[in-house]
């Protein structure tokens, strides 16, 4: 017996190694969701990879290509909002980016909204209207729910685990294990969450690697894997300035903090973290100096639906907004637009509450 569980014990670590070097971008995901970097050697967890990277990765490639025009609004909605922008993965988990998904317990949407959680969280759901299919609503909704886990449980994997079976579920496996450790509220043997939630969290993790491994240059993210620290900012940075005064370059910078989007950090709050280099951390005290922040003209956002004969010009006249604004918040490279075509709109406070009281009518 203690010879197959020394064969067992080595063929997961040569397993983890490999997935190591084949999955660099492991480290920066397990960060975001506060796991643990230990779990890369959890067995069940490399049989997991072995057994699904090949369909989870052309899942992967399918649900991006859905959601290729509504990511990077949503990326800075749950950036904006304190949550990672990896938090995608579980969007695209819950239902491939299609935001007309509808599940077989009637949950709809990008992120599966039950209809008594959707008007927990402010989200209109009756026969004659259901924001639950509405892209910017219903990631609004999904921001606040995570939020309140996360503060719930204190650690983002157990917010994502929640989410899944409920906060009662996984506070029950808490309290039976004596422990939150993913390898044990993950273990197959002691099944102390559904199969559904195991699977669902490692699924997520999975995922998030594929994903982040096609962003990141690997060669850079191996010299900068395990050398990070956190380090305060103010809100509205630039990280082309904080490169030059790091002396680095802004194509690594960048990759360490993907999450900030366009190189520049969120406006939402006073102050934000990044990630630098730890041997960059004494330059950033003597040279970096705090901005000052300054509150977005029009902080909120819209989605609408192109239709026919519409054109950037009209959709920002309607919306009392700029087509500058329009294209830069939803990455256009020209005018050109289609039917159907979603597309996120910055607009001001006046013109977000006269929207929210017609939808209501």
């Amino acid at each position: 017996m203690k010879i197959v569980l020394w064969m067992l014990l080595f063929f997961s670590l040569v397993d983890a190694k490999s997935i190591v070097e084949k999955y660099p971008s492991y480290s920066y995901v397990f960060h975001e969701f506060d796991v643990d970097k230990s779990y890369i050697d959890d067995a069940e967890f490399v049989d997991f990879i072995y057994k699904n990277e090949k369909n989870l990765g052309q899942f992967y490639l399918r649900s991006l290509k859905k959601g290729e025009t509504l990511l990077p609004s949503m990326k800075g909605m749950l950036v904006n909002e304190g949550v990672s922008d990896l938090f995608i993965y579980l969007s695209m988990v819950e239902s491939g980016f299609s935001n007309r998904a509808i599940s077989p317990k009637k949950a709809v949407g990008l992120w599966q909204f039950m209809p008594k959680t959707a008007q927990q969280y402010n989200l209109m759901v009756c026969d004659s209207y259901d924001e639950r299919y509405d892209p910017v609503s219903s990631t609004s909704a999904a921001i606040r729910y995570l939020n309140k886990l996360y503060r719930q449980f204190g650690k983002w994997y157990l917010a994502a685990m929640a989410y899944n079976c409920g906060e009662g579920c996984v506070e029950r496996a808490i309290q039976k294990a004596d422990s939150d450790a993913l390898s044990i509220l993950t273990d197959e043997r002691l099944a102390l969450v559904p199969k559904e939630t195991r699977d669902y969290i490692r699924k997520i993790l999975l995922i998030a690697m594929i994903g982040e491994n096609s962003i990141l240059d690997t060669s850079d993210t191996l010299k900068i894997d395990n050398t990070l620290t956190e380090v305060e900012v103010d809100a509205g940075a630039d990280l082309h300035t904080i490169a030059k005064i790091l002396k680095m370059k802004y194509k690594i910078l960048q990759k360490m903090n993907r999450k900030m989007k366009n190189g520049k950090v969120p406006t939402r709050k006073k102050k934000y973290t990044i990630m630098i280099p730890m041997d960059k951390i004494y330059a950033f005290y003597l040279r970096y100096k705090l901005m000052e922040s300054k509150e977005p003209n029009k902080p909120h956002l819209i989605s609408h639906y192109v239709a026919l004969g519409e054109s950037l010009e009209s959709i920002a006249k309607k919306y009392d907004t700029s087509v500058e604004e329009i294209s830069q918040t939803n990455h256009l490279k020209d005018d050109y637009l289609y039917l159907d075509q979603v597309l996120i709109i910055p607009v001001n406070k006046n013109m977000f509450e006269s929207i929210l009281i017609s939808a209501k009518r």
